[in-house]
């Protein structure tokens, strides 16, 4: 019979830093208590309660003692009252858990709405509920997502040991009910790996134990995802819960793996068990009580020697060094100053080297200076022989330049190297993200030298290669107005700029850019012309609109009465903008019933006229107009054999020099167009 152990198997990062520190918490000799039970795992609470450590549930049970937060976290509320009645709180909430609580109360203080993914009695769902400042909905399976109201937007997040294969089946479905679905996985990363091991081996043996209170939901979950692949899957508290008649020891393999809340102990009492049973049928009795479980866990353990280099996560951090778990038998320690990643948090994935096996005390020693540096410094050798851009952070203004950090390794940024223009304000760079290429580096002397400018410029040009090569002349693309001229605007085409001469801004006449169109204002322009080698796109805006006497005939045929505005006065008559890019000519002996001396004594700029279209000819762009037309009435037509009378004596005939008037006009058309 073979056995394979998963390595994540037992106790947690989180509920093993809160036994261990509730356990030293003991040491005090003050009355502990913990709010809620430690660990879902009633050995744990026997031996807990053993040491004279117990189990509240009101928060009145704590008053005068020590409370003990559990690694489930507790709502805010629960912690202020704690603290008010209580001798001392230490928090020993999950880091998962805290981050957890803090995307919530993040998201939610606008009041937003959450969905949380998870066993909505679970203690950790309920007290995560407790930071949520808006409406919270609870949702355990695919099937309950369906009574769930439509939402405009919502959060969604999950109870950290939830299984990630439901996560990603249930927010397929909350997209359905959600217009602006907002994601984050707070799912362990601990739990993800503790499923996907416990997965892969169930599949690869013939029987699997997972070891674990009733209570546990972690375990609970485990077991149903073993359960689903592997039939023969039992749950077992302890090793008393195996039966005898369990597996086959002559051929059959066994898996064994525990939740999150299970003591080593509990697990060594079933590894012992069944590695039992497989030596009996091997080696004497006597042999098989001699074999200590240790030699048989260490096994599946990891073995180091000094000057290896591991790869290990971040278990406890104090104030003078740091825990690390390397999958040996005994974690490692780093001293501070051993330590290169001083902001270093719970959960991180760090590189370490192997100083001692054993410190004279069981602990492994451990550094990670020098590894950091050689492999950071190394790939930076290697994007800057191959011209790659690095990630930076500045971090303090010095004589020329800016220091940053690449890659947890000092760079120099000069000045001149910052921008495209002049920096006048190096500190408002401190504590920005920027992007870099290194543009010099010394490998013996570890000095680099950084450039932001090289990364501007090389970014513009390839947004002006791309924008460059979708352009085409006579295409009608979209842009945004970004300054204005006195002779026209420019507009951004995506990278590169196009001008609009202030004569393709409309039809009508323009005297400034500002009159048609205004900075930051999106426009659907025809590209004119494109100069490549020089770098300048002719755009036209009045292009894509109607030309004005394209059907001015239609509009202003002979005979109609339209509204116009008087725009300018001449000593001939007055022009009459009837809308923009089309003015008709009131001659002066049309602007009143009467005869007038000048045209300002029947109309001025800017009044608004009712006129008569005398005649029109698009082709010269001229339109004759009448006032007077429309103050006289209108003469019956004459017959043949009437006599016309002759004008009294006291009447004076007025004379139109046609030939004169038509002159006129030409010159003010001329006189407008140079305008």
């Amino acid at each position: 019979m073979a056995i394979t152990i998963a390595r994540h198997a037992g106790f947690c990062m989180g509920v093993r830093r809160a036994v261990a520190q509730t356990l030293e918490a003991a040491k005090t000799g003050k009355k502990i208590v913990t709010f809620g039970e430690l660990a879902h795992n009633p050995q744990v609470i026997k031996a807990l309660e053993e040491k004279g450590i117990c189990a509240v549930h009101n928060v009145e049970d704590a008053r005068g003692k020590t409370a003990i937060i559990r690694s489930h976290g507790v709502a805010p509320d629960v912690t202020r009252q704690l603290e008010e009645i209580a001798d001392s709180v230490i928090d020993l909430t999950c880091p998962f858990v805290v981050r957890l609580h803090q995307v919530v109360a993040n998201y939610s203080q606008d009041g937003s709405p959450v969905i949380l993914i998870g066993q909505k009695d679970h203690p950790e769902v309920i007290g995560t509920i407790g930071y949520a400042q808006g409406e919270v909905y609870t949702v355990n399976s695919a099937e309950e997502v369906s009574s769930l109201p439509r939402l405009d937007r919502a959060l969604a997040v999950s109870q950290t040991t939830f299984p990630h294969e439901r996560w990603e089946k249930i927010l397929p479905l909350l997209e359905e009910k959600v217009n602006q679905l907002t994601v984050q996985d707070t799912i362990c990363t601990a739990t993800v790996l503790r499923q996907t091991e416990a997965r892969k081996l169930a599949a690869s043996v013939d029987a699997m134990l997972v070891v674990g209170g009733k209570t546990s939901a972690n375990t609970r979950k485990l077991y149903e995802t073993c359960k689903s692949i592997c039939e023969r899957t039992l749950m077992v508290e302890c090793a008393a819960d195996i039966p005898p008649s369990f597996a086959n020891i002559h051929s059959e393999s066994i898996g064994i793996t525990a939740g999150a809340s299970t003591p080593d102990w509990s697990l060594k009492e079933v590894v012992s068990l069944m590695t039992d049973k497989e030596q009996l049928d091997q080696i004497s009795t006597e042999e098989a009580e001699k074999n200590s479980f240790m030699a048989d866990l260490e096994a599946t353990l990891v073995r180091i020697r000094p000057g290896q280099t591991v790869t290990g996560k971040v278990v406890q951090i104090t104030e003078d060094e740091v825990c690390v778990n390397i999958g040996y038998k005994a974690d490692g320690l780093i001293k501070r100053e051993d330590l290169v990643t001083q902001d270093v948090q719970l959960d991180d994935e760090i590189e370490v080297e192997v100083v001692k096996v054993n410190d004279g005390e069981g602990n492994v020693l451990l550094s990670q200076r020098n590894i950091l540096n050689k492999k950071a410094f190394a790939e930076l050798v290697e994007k800057h022989e191959k011209g790659e851009y690095v990630e930076g952070t500045g971090k303090e203004v010095v004589k020329g330049g800016l220091i940053c950090t690449v890659n947890g390794i000092r760079a120099f940024v000069p000045a001149s190297q910052l921008s495209g223009r002049y920096v006048e304000k190096i500190g408002e760079f401190v504590g920005k993200d920027l992007k870099l290429k290194i543009i010099e580096l010394d490998e013996q002397k570890k000095r680099i030298v950084c450039s932001r400018r090289a990364v501007v410029r090389e970014e513009n040009a390839a947004r002006k290669e791309e924008a460059w090569g979708k352009l085409a002349e006579g295409a009608t693309v979209t842009g945004t107005v970004r300054r204005l001229t006195d002779f026209g605007a420019f507009v951004d085409l995506g990278g590169v700029d196009g001008l609009i001469h202030v004569t393709d801004l409309s039809w009508a006449h323009v005297k400034h850019p500002s009159e048609v169109v205004a900075p930051d204002q999106e426009v659907e322009v025809k590209i004119l012309s494109l100069d490549r080698e020089r770098e300048r796109i002719q755009l036209g805006l009045k292009q894509l609109q109607p030309k004005p006497w394209d059907n001015a005939t239609e509009k202003y045929a002979e005979g109609s009465v339209v509204t116009g505005k008087v725009v300018r006065i001449t000593t001939f008559g007055a022009f009459v903008a009837l809308e923009p890019g089309i003015d008709g000519l009131v001659h002066i002996s049309q602007c009143a019933a009467t005869r007038i001396n000048k045209v300002e004594d029947a109309v001025n700029v800017g009044d608004e006229v009712q006129v008569k279209v005398l005649a029109i000819d698009p082709e010269a762009k001229r339109i004759s107009l009448s006032i007077r037309a429309l103050l006289e009435p209108e003469v019956a037509p004459v017959e043949e054999e009437e006599v016309v009378p002759t004008l009294d004596n006291s009447e004076e005939a007025v004379a139109v020099d046609i030939e004169a008037v038509g002159a006129a006009l030409e010159a003010e058309a001329q006189a407008s167009e140079e305008e």
